[in-house]
């Protein structure tokens, strides 16, 4: 798999890419919108986006193409993204990128750098080509929901896909706290709007369920992961995710600890503290406004909701969830719905 792809922004010439682009330059007036969060949001199909994303996501819709031996990195937002392509990278090219020694990627580049977006940077002015290039087997991520998806993504249209969900409650907060550095925006009113499904690549919970219903499926294709149950034991889910990329740990790295040092390159804590993650700057790789790599990594703990969410906010939050999961089998340890 590539090392840190190199992205160039530029002009569209015309051809079918440009052509494509023309379609897209206005803001998406026809499609349901709503305010509230640093940007307004417009519904596709069932999806609440940004206007730059609109077009991104049929840029990608149109013009992507899926290779059998993809492997496809999905989360929502906030949801362990970062951690996730560290593992992910570091797991699959242990071969090339021993884990021990002071030259992995990881100390050079943000995780983002190693794992490109299908649907990021903004496709409007980094092309779709650009993916083309890259050799196979290419270790991809995006953010969109599943209706969502490049036609021919599914079911078999790349080798596995990855899944990453997260407590609704923990996403809610670290999504408000991003917003933050755009717009400053009342917590009550982001808990609102959340409530309603009304965030980017929302509502969550139709993101989690079209790639829970897929996992249970097609079992042999898609991983479907929890944070917080990775978090609780890191061993175990980087040699999961071994087995399920086809490189799983032979006897000799596992009697050389091998694991325990993915764990440890990769923990939130040592990612956060290496300099090319505390210092630099995502330029365009990520979204159109220059980013801090440090905003990746705030906390990264299970839990934090308890100090933002009244009892009655996480309980409405909760059975929302609840409501919405219903009968699919889906569920989250810490919900408290039910709770007294």
């Amino acid at each position: 798999m590539a090392d840190a792809p190199q992205f160039e922004k530029k002009e569209h010439s015309g051809g079918s890419e440009g052509e494509a682009r023309d379609g897209l330059t206005q803001t998406p007036t026809t499609l349901p919108m709503r305010e509230g969060w640093f940007l307004p949001l417009f519904r596709l199909q069932g999806c609440w986006l940004t206007p730059q994303r609109v077009e991104s996501v049929k840029l990608v819709q149109a013009q992507f193409n899926p290779r059998p031996d993809d492997v496809l990195l999905v989360t929502y937002p906030k949801c362990g993204t970062t951690w996730l392509k560290a593992l992910a990278f570091t797991v699959a090219n242990r071969s090339r990128h021993p884990v021990a020694g002071g030259h992995h990627p990881l100390l050079s580049h943000n995780p983002h750098d190693l794992v490109p977006f299908l649907e990021l940077p903004d496709r409007t002015l980094y092309l779709v080509a650009e993916l083309e290039a890259l050799p196979s087997p290419r270790l991809l991520c995006t953010h969109v929901p599943r209706a969502l998806l490049p036609p021919g993504t599914l079911p078999l249209g790349c080798r596995r896909l990855v899944y990453l969900c997260r407590d609704p409650k923990d996403v809610l907060v670290s999504t408000w706290h991003h917003a933050q550095n755009a717009r400053l925006i009342e917590f009550d009113k982001a808990f609102e709007l959340f409530c309603e499904g009304v965030s980017v690549f929302g509502p969550i919970w139709e993101h989690c369920l079209g790639y829970w219903d897929l996992s249970v499926r097609e079992p042999n294709n898609v991983l479907f992961l929890k944070y917080d149950e990775m978090m609780a034991q890191p061993a175990k889910h980087v040699r999961m995710l071994a087995e399920f990329l086809g490189v799983p740990f032979t006897v000799e790295e596992e009697s050389g600890g091998v694991v325990e040092e993915v764990v440890r390159l990769c923990s939130f804590q040592n990612l956060r503290d290496l300099p090319v993650n505390s210092d630099g700057v995502v330029a365009g790789r990520i979204g159109a406004m220059p980013t801090k790599n440090s905003m990746f990594f705030r906390k990264g703990k299970v839990g934090d909701w308890e100090n933002y969410l009244t009892e009655e906010m996480a309980r409405k939050l909760d059975c929302i969830i609840e409501e919405k999961l219903r009968g699919s089998g889906l569920t989250f340890s810490q919900s408290v719905c039910h709770s007294t």
